[in-house]
């Protein structure tokens, strides 16, 4: 997944499983609390049904939309936190755990935010 693409511009665009089906649309991203970067896809999967969350990373984003290598039945089946909403830490872990994919390590906090731009250490 390309992290420096606009979230915004993911919005609208059609959703496809590992095999090239279209899922749905996408409705939301969600970032991540930590660092900003784009983590989870809402996608609409049809008109009376609900929206699936689906990760970004390992998505690839297209010209035609976002393809996300999983199958369409375990996608329909990822949790329901409804849309609109934060994530809560916890309902990320859900995803994670149901996609199967590593849980990130937490972000780096050995950060120095207050040493001034061009200053030497």
């Amino acid at each position: 997944m390309q992290t420096d693409i606009d979230p915004r511009s993911l919005i609208g665009r059609k959703a496809f499983d590992r095999d090239g089906h279209k899922i749905g649309t996408i409705d939301e991203v969600y970032l991540d609390d930590a660092t900003g970067v784009p983590e989870w896809a809402a996608v609409r999967t049809g008109l009376f049904s609900r929206d699936a969350f689906v990760p970004l990373e390992p998505s690839d984003v297209a010209e035609d939309g976002l393809h996300v290598p999983f199958e369409r039945a375990l996608i329909k089946d990822a949790p329901d936190f409804g849309v609109g909403r934060h994530l809560s830490p916890e309902q990320e872990l859900q995803l994670y755990h149901h996609y199967g994919l590593a849980i990130p390590p937490p972000p780096s906090t050995d950060r120095d935010f207050g040493r001034l731009a061009g200053q030497e250490d």
